[in-house]
Order: structure tokens, then C-alpha cells, then sequence
């Protein structure tokens, strides 16, 4: 099985990416986030006709929005309301084997790193509290499960271009580090795309449309994840971030990030 994630930035925005993705990598599973399209409008008919058959999806008008496309059957599977503002950040099924997905995204946390004087950096602060007690309390690290997601956080020095220059910056900063580990270590979870390739080789997802020229400057985050559980971590065979997609016409800032599984 080939999984992807990938924050398209607008689906309506991305039918050739997507299939040129498909053309070239041939995923089985496809998790997007950021599809920025209401559930009543999503262009489900005109969406890689004739592939990927089982889909399910959450939107909302203009922001967030999560799906996936999968050529497996999915069954859906219910979580909670986060933060209990109903803004379609999460979505969660059971793929054939009993194998839980879950394609989260994560709020990117706004430009100040100070809960009481940034209201959006307090919501992702909550918003993590709240996934790593809810995975805690209602989920065991024996079971197979897959995470994944734009979780808007680079964990790893090597996961930015300047670990001291973006320490102060959302996305990097000590407390966001803190809690996503917090997360990944309360169940075990292994991170599928270090897996393969080592902490200490520079790896980003995400570049910023503010740079001229984004390959030049290289000025990147690894914001994009995915994880598994210790009963799936035998079954990892590959990961691949896929830089070139940022050079692509129109592209959205984030790339596709690949794992194969036995």
C-alpha cells in the first residue's frame, strides 16, 4: 500500500496536481488537507474519474477541510469535536486489516507564539492538549493505527532551514515541539519518514509563496507527517518527500509526503 498526505491548498485548485500525482507515483491512499470546499460542493464526480472509488470527506466554505481518496474500502470511524468548534480538521476511517487512518490538520497557530496575546496560537496549543488525551484515553498502542496529517509543526532542528532563527517563530517553537512529542510519545508513535531518512539530514514539506524564488533561498519546514503505531511499524518500506510538486505550475506551498507499507 502507497499513502500519501499532502495539504493541496484548495482542491478545486489542484485536479491536475492530483493527477499528475497519480500518474506518477501511483498511491492507493491519498489524505488531503486544506481542501477549502463546503461538503455539498466538493467536486467528487470531476476528482480523478474512474480511481480511487472509496472517498470521504469534511469541508467547510473557504478554510480547513480534510479527505481522502482511496482505492481500499473505507469504513468511516467517529472522533470527537476539537476544541468543539466544528472546523473539519479531522478525519478518520478503517482501511481493510483493521488498520485506523487518521488525516488531521492541525491549526497553524497564527504569527505570535503567546497564548494570552494570540487567540489562534492558544486554539493549536489546545487543540494538541486535546489530541493527546483523546488518543490516550481512547485509543491503545497495540492497535493499528496511521496518522497523518499537516500538523503545522517542524519538530527536528533539521526539520527548518535556521533552528535559531525560527525558535521564536510558530511552527518551531519550544512549547509546539513539546506538545507534538508529547503526542508521538504517549502512544509510541513512529515517525514513518525518519524511519527511512535519518534526524540528521535536512528535510522540509512546506516553502513559504512569500520567496522569490523558494528553491533558491530553500527557506523550508517539515510541517507534514506521518506516523504509525508499533503494530505497523514492521510493515514500513519506504518514505519520500516529494520536493519537485513545489515546482510545479500553480503549486500549493506544501508537497506530497509518501509512505509505502507491506
Amino acid at each position: 500500500m502507497r499513502l500519501v498526505t499532502w495539504n493541496v491548498n484548495s482542491v478545486r485548485l489542484r485536479f491536475d496536481h492530483l493527477a499528475r500525482l497519480v500518474q506518477r507515483w501511483d498511491p492507493d491512499v491519498i489524505c488531503m488537507q486544506e481542501i477549502k470546499v463546503h461538503d455539498d460542493l466538493f467536486p467528487n464526480a470531476d476528482l480523478l474519474p474512474g480511481g480511487h472509488p472509496h472517498r470521504r470527506w469534511r469541508g467547510m466554505k473557504s478554510y480547513n477541510g480534510v479527505a481522502i481518496l482511496s482505492r481500499l474500502p473505507l469504513e468511516p470511524v467517529e472522533g470527537p469535536d476539537w476544541c468543539g468548534k466544528g472546523d473539519c480538521r479531522h478525519l478518520a476511517v478503517r482501511l481493510p486489516g483493521g488498520v485506523e487512518l487518521h488525516n488531521f490538520y492541525v491549526p497553524a497557530g497564527g504569527d505570535i507564539p503567546d497564548r494570552k496575546a494570540n487567540p489562534k496560537f492558544a486554539h493549536k496549543l489546545d487543540f494538541l492538549d486535546e489530541m493527546t488525551d483523546w488518543f490516550q484515553s481512547e485509543r491503545k498502542a497495540q492497535r493499528k493505527m496511521i496518522l497523518v496529517g499537516d500538523l503545522n509543526i517542524a519538530p527536528l532542528e533539521t526539520d527548518v532551514w535556521s533552528h535559531k532563527q525560527l525558535l521564536d517563530v510558530v511552527s518551531h517553537t519550544p512549547i509546539e515541539v513539546e506538545k507534538l512529542t508529547g503526542l508521538q510519545e504517549g502512544l509510541g508513535w513512529t515517525d514513518a519518514v525518519r524511519h527511512f531518512i535519518p534526524p540528521k539530514d535536512k528535510l522540509y514539506s512546506w516553502w513559504s509563496y512569500r520567496a522569490a524564488d523558494w528553491n533558491a533561498s530553500d527557506k523550508g519546514r517539515r510541517l507534514d507527517h506521518i506516523w504509525v503505531t508499533r503494530p505497523l511499524k514492521g510493515q514500513l518500506k519506504g518514505a519520500s518527500v516529494l520536493r519537485e510538486a513545489r515546482g510545479w505550475a500553480q503549486p500549493s506551498d506544501h508537497v506530497p509526503v509518501v509512505v509505502d507499507f507491506a
